[in-house]
């Protein structure tokens, strides 16, 4: 029974998707589909042809065929520190730093982009004796800014890092100056201390917008860490979050 409704819902799915116009992309993933496609900044519009946002655009092999590659749109890349990610609730919504270098796309951004399509998430870890992991989550999604850009992930794929975002599940987006949470972490994303538990459960899984500590042990949850791969005292060297389109293939998965 299940097998014919899937028969019957998919090729539905397919024909009622948004066939992507090349001159006007809603995301990386349409900005080129030729092999002449390179890493890089570009422009998309995902909110319309009267609203373009510029992005880090990501070509990279998949982890099961490498002779397949996948396109994704960067939202958070951080690698050596050039930019302060200790900022204001508008900063985090409206985006900020150097597309060519470390940056935060934006809240809004990421609001509308995925309620627009189906995406899953995949985060890059690197530490400072270059050893790397990831962790993939199945969908991402960000509410309105009417539910604080609530945070919504789906199922863990095993990449080494560890699920560290899980129980991060339907929290608002928090920054020290909305909820004041931020002031404790040096950052601006969905931490604990936006929930009902937060009395009870004062622990933070991760912190991917905290201070920078250039391979300095931590010693505390204000560095940029990843709790289930190297601890919260271990300061990192690079996270890159990035999300995908996830195709009607993928869903039958």
């Amino acid at each position: 029974m299940l097998q014919l409704l899937m028969l019957i819902v998919l090729p539905l799915l397919a024909e009622s998707k948004t066939v992507p116009d090349p001159l006007f992309p809603v995301d990386c993933g349409n900005v080129f589909t030729n092999e002449s496609f390179q890493s890089g900044v570009y422009t998309i519009y995902p909110a319309g042809t009267d609203q373009p946002i510029q992005v880090y655009c990501e070509k990279s092999c998949d982890d099961n065929n490498k002779e397949d590659t996948e396109i994704w749109t960067v939202i958070l890349k951080r690698y050596d520190g050039s930019v302060n990610f200790y900022r204001t609730w508008q900063e985090y919504q409206n985006g900020f730093g150097n597309l060519s270098g470390e940056y935060w796309l934006g809240l809004q951004n990421l609001y509308i982009m995925t309620n627009l399509e189906k995406y899953e998430l995949r985060v890059d870890l690197e530490d400072f004796d270059s050893s790397t992991a990831y962790a993939k989550y199945t969908y991402f999604t960000v509410d309105s800014e009417a539910n604080r850009y609530a945070l919504h992930t789906g199922s863990y794929i095993n990449g080494g890092a560890g699920d560290a975002m899980s129980s991060l599940n339907g929290l608002a987006f928090t920054t020290f100056d909305n909820y004041t949470c931020g002031d404790t972490y040096y950052g601006g994303f969905w931490y604990t201390c936006s929930g009902w538990y937060y009395w009870y459960n004062y622990w933070q899984p991760c912190n991917p917008t905290g201070l920078y500590k250039f391979g300095v042990p931590v010693y505390s949850s204000t560095g940029m860490y990843w709790q289930t791969w190297k601890g919260s005292q271990i300061a990192l060297k690079s996270i890159v979050m990035k999300i995908r389109q996830v195709s009607v293939d993928e869903l039958q998965v």
